[in-house]
């Protein structure tokens, strides 16, 4: 067995590291893009500082140019989860938003419509919002209704808002009848008006809430991005800082591995480098000893399931029609679940460890079990999502 520990700690490890830049360009293709369409003093900022937690000076600062029409904020800046396009010359007869397009078709992608409850004059957004519709390539929309509250009197409140919001509905294509109703499905309807208002006095954001959930079941990464949980101890407070890291290597992996013949050798080494960069977190060197420890209290069965789950997914993409469709969606959820798995795990070993405490082989396999189940539903999503997406594109 300690043979056996080697070869796979060898092949997390090679002695020659892999290209991994094309599988870390794979996913970042593959990131949700959030299209903020709005005029100049909107509330686009807020929008974006409401979904990520990020200052509005953070915000400010992230903005790159992208085109000649718009610029992305990506955030996490270092290893990004989410891209925020914000578009600029709205005003500007000339705009064309063909550019704008192209930097979102192929991803899942959603088109944020912000509008200020009290400016009725919106010609600007409705006539880009029009060339986008015609498009074709931009399929979720939402519209965040902003400053509610300057208009101090209710049912003027309520005229504005329906105002602005039914000639979106207008360009869209969706009727009336569509977008009042707030539940469709058990679910929260996309279409209907959302409103968002930062309350100075009370450093609240209201709207936040229906916000975040409305962006979770249209785009499902982002329900992994803004689940904020209670901690009970200082461990799970301290992976709550390095979570977002280890989604991105799981992105990245899953992202990958829908590749043929790429994530038999991709997978394990995105796994191995996001192991590296926890332990260096934590102040604690992997060893041979360290990495088989990790591994047996997992579970005896672990390194078994796990090669063999992977080889057999890379096979089966290799099937025609059934491989590039079914089997590879089957093989990167798997593997983003996976490698968020292994990532939780090993956040909780190393951080013991850290400390010069043991942590239970029975806390250390419930925690991966607790971990891979928490994604594996949104990853199947992500991935469909994608797969919709690309179909769209073509």
């Amino acid at each position: 067995m300690n043979r056996f520990f080697k070869k796979v700690y060898e092949y997390i490890n090679p002695s020659v590291n892999p290209d991994l830049a094309p599988a870390f360009d794979e996913w970042q293709k593959h990131i949700p893009t959030l299209w903020l369409l709005g005029k100049t003093g909107a509330g686009k900022s807020t929008v974006i500082q409401a979904i990520t937690g990020s200052s509005q000076v953070e915000i400010g600062n992230g903005f790159q140019p992208c085109t000649r029409t718009a610029s992305l904020y990506q955030y996490p800046a270092d290893n990004p989860l989410v891209s925020f396009l914000d578009t600029r010359g709205l005003a500007e007869a000339s705009y064309d938003p063909a550019e704008d397009i192209a930097i979102c078709s192929g991803k899942s992608h959603a088109l944020i419509v912000v509008m200020k409850a009290e400016e009725p004059e919106q010609s600007s957004v409705l006539d880009a919002l029009k060339a986008i519709k015609r498009s074709g390539k931009i399929k979720h929309l939402l519209v965040v209704h902003t400053a509610v509250n300057s208009l101090s009197d209710e049912q003027e409140r309520q005229r504005a808002i329906t105002y602005n919001h039914q000639r979106v509905m207008e360009v869209w294509g969706v009727k009336e009848s569509t977008w009042q109703q707030e539940i469709v499905d058990d679910g929260l309807n996309p279409y209907h008006p959302i409103i968002v208002d930062f309350i100075p006095d009370e450093q609240q954001l209201i709207g936040l809430e229906r916000l975040n959930t409305v962006l979770a079941e249209t785009l499902p990464m982002l329900s992994l991005l803004s689940n904020k949980q209670a901690h009970s101890n200082r461990e799970e407070q301290n992976f709550e800082r390095l979570r977002k890291e280890v989604l991105w290597y799981a992105g990245a992996a899953g992202a990958s591995d829908a590749i043929p013949a790429i994530g038999l050798f991709t997978v394990p080494a995105i796994q191995g480098k996001m192991l590296h960069s926890l332990a260096n977190q934590y102040g604690v060197e992997w060893n041979k000893k360290d990495y088989a420890e990790f591994i047996s209290m997992l579970g005896s069965g672990f390194l078994l399931q796990y090669i063999s789950k992977l080889s057999v997914n890379q096979l089966v993409k290799f099937i025609p029609a059934y491989g590039q469709t079914v089997g590879s969606a089957t093989a990167a959820a798997m593997s983003f679940s996976s490698s968020y798995a292994i990532g939780r795990a090993a956040a909780m070993y190393l951080y013991h460890r850290s400390k010069g405490e043991t942590v239970s082989k029975e806390l250390l396999k419930t925690t991966y079990q607790q971990a891979f189940k928490s994604v594996k539903k949104v990853a199947e999503q992500q991935v469909n999502q994608n797969k919709a997406d690309k179909k769209g594109q073509a």
